[in-house]
């Protein structure tokens, strides 16, 4: 069985335009939740969201380009060039039909949809942009990336709500894995901040009024995010051949379901979750020094969460540091999961946890070591990535660090 390695890293969300700004704000505790910035924020009961900062699409695109792909789409776009830029690995060859690109999306191109709408029913407008279809189909970020790259493998988008960029990722480890392709850009994209998509959330009544506070018993719930995160992937043995910077061993990959309820989480589902994950790498629990949680601030999801992790864990769940980088990137539905696997991997090669932001007064029914507030440095040998979503769908991820000389 082939050992599967991360080599390139990109990312774009609030908490960062690029792979090094986001590393600084996570290691600082810096949020990047703010006031909306949409036009029609004085409608909704919540104010603020985690929303791009400074984001100039003609900074990274053609005119014709930005015509052609909504945010989402533009977000895939600029964490997979970063990502394989940051690998340094050259697509040529025979390795473009055998490199494949997986990515996770939750909505599509919501704003182009909703612009849409607004024409059509609105303004009574009879036509729509003639790139609508283009604009909102969730795989539109994966097939630009492919076309950038000249890449002719699998390329196909998962969408499986707030799980979807975590099963993305799955999917590609077993993939190279099993020998089916060798490399993959992998991850995921959302952007979500258009008025018709925030209304929708407003009635489910789990956005914060203020900000997001995962674990602490004052949580309100949780602050919707966008951007975009992938990962270039690669058998151990082609990185070591051409001398790549390895951020860690991607080991295992475990997914369940529920079957129990559309919204309303159990525990016995992300526990199934994380066990499968430890036990496809090959992982006792004792290895694990550091969770990237779910932790959304809602009240149901983060005493779910801990409950599932003391159930897989034991008394070790207790050694483990456990925090919810949504504190301070929002939760970026789709891409969730991605972001938060640049972060659990970013913590592993620097030796850095990052914290909870905002926390405030300790849950006795979320009992982990959170790390409040403060980012910590803390070596650990493995780590785990947690996604739960609607319709009962877990996926949790598992990163080994790769320690020099290892074979």
């Amino acid at each position: 069985m082939r050992r599967v390695v991360v080599t390139g890293l990109g990312v774009i969300c609030a908490a960062g335009n690029n792979r090094e700004e986001f590393w600084a704000a996570l290691k600082a505790g810096r949020s990047g939740v703010r006031p909306l910035a949409c036009s029609e924020a004085s409608k909704l009961r919540f104010p603020n969201g985690a929303e791009v900062a400074g984001y100039d699409p003609l900074q990274h695109f053609e005119p014709r380009q930005v015509d052609l792909l909504d945010r989402f789409a533009q977000f895939a776009a600029v964490a997979g060039r970063e990502a394989v830029r940051d690998s340094g690995i050259e697509f040529t060859g025979r390795a473009r039909q055998r490199t494949a690109i997986v990515t996770g999306c939750c909505v599509g191109g919501q704003s182009t949809e909703d612009a849409g709408f607004i024409e059509l029913y609105q303004k009574g407008l009879p036509r729509v942009h003639p790139m609508t279809i283009p604009r909102i189909m969730s795989n539109a970020g994966a097939s630009f990336l492919s076309t950038e790259f000249g890449l002719t493998g699998p390329v196909f988008t998962v969408s499986t709500a707030c799980a979807s960029s975590n099963h993305a990722m799955g999917q590609a480890l077993w993939m190279i894995r099993s020998g089916m392709v060798d490399a993959a850009i992998t991850g995921g994209s959302e952007a979500i901040f258009s008025y018709g998509f925030l209304k929708a959330w407003e009635a489910m009544r789990v956005v914060s009024p203020d900000t997001c506070r995962p674990f602490s018993k004052d949580r309100k719930g949780l602050i919707l995010g966008e951007g975009g995160a992938m990962l270039v992937l690669e058998t151990l043995e082609a990185a070591k051949a051409r001398g790549a910077r390895i951020y860690g061993e991607f080991a295992g990959f475990g997914m369940s379901s529920d079957a129990y309820h559309i919204t309303q989480p159990t525990v016995e589902g992300p526990a199934a979750a994380i066990q499968a994950a430890l036990e496809d790498a090959g992982l006792a629990p004792e290895p694990v020094g550091y969770i990237n949680a779910h932790g959304t601030g809602t009240l149901a999801n983060d005493v779910t969460e801990t409950r599932a992790i003391r159930a897989v864990f034991g008394a070790h769940a207790s050694k483990v540091a456990v925090s919810s980088t949504k504190s301070m990137h929002g939760h970026a539905l789709g891409a969730a999961g991605a972001v938060e696997a640049v972060a659990t991997l970013m913590a592993l090669q620097d030796g850095v946890v990052p914290p909870t932001a905002n926390y405030t007064a300790p849950d006795p029914e979320c009992d982990l070591d959170v790390v409040p507030n403060a980012a910590r440095e803390c070596q650990v040998e493995a780590a785990l990535s947690n996604a739960f979503a609607f319709g009962g769908l877990n996926a949790v991820l598992a990163f080994r660090r790769e320690p020099p000389g290892r074979n």
